[in-house]
């Protein structure tokens, strides 16, 4: 596990200490990614956080995972990363609210829209979550620079993450990672009992 200093947010449950790693690669306008968000809200967070059964042993980790064919996942992504930056106490309340709003950002309601129309969009979804005063701050960050190729200022963020899963064969989402290794055998439509007899096996006692 390995998150650069700018990135540590993305542990979005349990405690960066922890010794277990739940890497989980998910798109924000993926369908399975959305249902497996809803079982790390509901499931996995309770468990890795205070008082939870695996408190102090487990952590997850949000690994954005840009998949080019969907032709607004880099600005979904890019979204994600200026929330991480500006609030990151609100990235996965941010999350949660992108993967329920996903089908706004799908190929064919995005077909016709520049993406500063997409950026401004997300701006607004942003600005349901996070404070009122970081809301200028986040549309800075998704401003195109001056440079003609230069990006934006979460540019540097999102090579990173879209290089960290490059290096390690990460091609679709979900994708998750214990420890490290890929777990072929987690699934997108598991719930509390599939998850709870996985991370028993898993975790001693």
């Amino acid at each position: 596990m390995a998150l650069q200093p700018t990135l540590r947010p993305l542990v979005i449950a349990g405690s960066y200490e922890a010794p277990h790693t739940l890497e989980i690669f998910l798109d924000y306008v993926c369908p399975f990614s959305a249902k497996m968000s809803g079982a790390i809200e509901t499931v996995l967070r309770p468990l890795f956080q205070p008082g939870g059964k695996y408190e102090g042993k487990v952590k997850a980790i949000f690994r954005p995972q840009v998949q080019p064919w969907h032709g607004s996942s880099t600005f979904t992504h890019e979204a994600g990363l200026a929330v991480l930056r500006v609030s990151p106490e609100h990235f996965w309340a941010f999350s949660l609210a992108l993967f329920k709003r996903q089908g706004e950002y799908f190929d064919i309601p995005t077909s016709t829209l520049t993406p500063l129309q997409i950026r401004a969009s997300l701006a607004k979804l942003a600005a349901e979550v996070i404070p009122a005063n970081k809301v200028e701050e986040f549309e800075e960050l998704l401003k195109l620079k001056s440079s003609p190729n230069g990006g934006v200022a979460v540019t540097d963020d999102l090579k990173y993450t879209i290089k960290f899963s490059r290096q390690n064969g990460i091609h679709v989402s979900p994708t998750v990672l214990w420890d490290g290794l890929v777990a072929n055998e987690i699934s997108s439509s598991w719930g509390e009992k599939e998850w709870s007899e996985f991370l028993s096996s898993k975790v001693q006692a």
